[in-house]
């Protein structure tokens, strides 16, 4: 019987040793598991906390820059690498005569890369083209007439066919297309009516061909259509990373019938960011306005019909305070834009939380609404939002 539980004794006491062993494995994991389980919940309340408190931050809370102080500091930072870019302007100097054979081979030239290329471009206008016409189209501004630059693109055309005296006897008392008429009148008159000497063309240079003023589908039909005249040619720059997606093949091989050219130049774009807002600058009212415009388009026909109310009461009392809710409820009951003031409330959540709606108290004690743009802010976003 004693070997018997001597027997039984060794098991039992290899077991519970091991049993004690993994129980001390175990509390040791479980302890460990245990600080890392705490650690989690503990930095995600933290997290939590810390998001409730960022959320509550706005881009309006930040204490931006004044914009012509960023501006001037801007402009004094000094410019690195000048012989390494230097050397890089000569080479692409060294291109300009094959340039120019392809023009008047009636191939367009675009140029792309980092780094502005206006000063490149009218070097090469400069001294290359002096025996053509060039007319230069700045992109990079906020609005372009391109009637205005096709009316005059066949008055310079005509003086140099004068000059050259290549144009036809018969057409030299012609009369020149006004504003008046249609950009495709313009163009057919541009297209057939001149003469069709190869040597007889001029270039249009346009600096940032997919600027925010020529990016529509329109103005780009109308320039490809520009292209297309035997004795007009194009050289133009682009910067933005889809400027592609702006022309199908049709476009590109047939119509501009471009030569693409990679010439970084490295150069700031100083004219061109001219005319945009600064990211950490305040006031930039076209950045306020484009923004509204993004929110806006995202929500229902509705709730921007909602808004356009409120806008245009907002216009037509510049005086007033703002437009006070229950007015605001009654036109759009009458337009049938709401069946309840819960259904207006819920509209005005999504405005106030965007920030596209504010409220202030009237001078009689009610709530008032009203939009926090400029006049001239709020009828262009009126305008785009269609």
């Amino acid at each position: 019987m004693a070997s018997r539980g001597g027997d039984r004794a060794l098991p039992t006491s290899a077991a519970s040793g091991a049993a004690a062993a993994a129980a001390e494995e175990m509390e040791e994991g479980g302890e460990e598991e245990f600080g890392f389980s705490r650690n989690y919940f503990l930095a995600k309340e933290i997290g939590s906390a810390s998001g409730k408190r960022s959320a509550a931050r706005k881009l309006s809370d930040i204490d931006l820059v004044d914009e012509q102080v960023l501006r001037t500091s801007l402009a004094g930072i000094a410019t690195k690498h000048e012989k390494e870019i230097k050397a890089l302007l000569k080479r692409y100097k060294d291109l300009y005569p094959r340039w120019l054979f392809e023009l008047r081979c009636g191939f367009g030239l675009l140029m792309y890369g980092f780094g502005s290329k206006k000063v490149l471009l009218e070097d090469f206008a400069s001294t290359t083209l002096t025996d053509y016409g060039v007319i230069v189209i700045n992109g990079y501004l906020p609005s372009v007439n391109i009637k205005q630059v096709l009316i005059t693109m066949v008055e310079v055309l005509w003086d140099q066919l004068k000059v050259n005296r290549k144009c036809p006897p018969n057409k030299s008392k012609m009369q020149l297309p006004s504003s008046s008429q249609t950009i495709d009148d313009i163009l057919s008159f541009l297209d057939s009516q001149i003469s069709t000497d190869n040597d007889g063309f001029i270039c249009v240079l346009i600096h940032n061909i997919d600027g925010p003023a020529l990016r529509d589908s329109e103005t780009q039909q109308h320039l490809a259509r520009i292209a297309c005249c035997s004795h007009v040619r194009i050289v133009a720059s682009i910067d933005h990373v889809n400027a592609p997606l702006l022309w199908d093949k049709k476009m590109v091989h047939t119509q501009f019938k471009w030569c693409w050219y990679h010439v970084p130049t490295f150069a700031p774009y100083k004219v061109e960011g001219t005319f945009f807002p600064l990211i950490l600058a305040s006031g930039g009212n076209a950045q306020t306005t484009k923004t509204a415009l993004v929110v806006l388009q995202s929500l229902t026909p509705n709730a921007q019909s909602v808004f356009k109310v409120l806008a245009e009461y907002q216009l037509a009392n510049e005086k007033e305070e703002g437009m006070p809710v229950s007015t605001l409820y009654t036109k759009c009951r009458e337009r049938f834009l709401v069946s309840s003031q819960v259904t207006l409330n819920s509209h005005l959540t999504e405005f106030k939380d965007h920030e596209l709606v504010k409220i202030r108290r009237h001078s009689d004690g009610q709530d008032c609404l009203y939009i926090p743009l400029s006049t001239e802010a709020l009828e262009k976003l009126l305008q785009e939002l269609v």
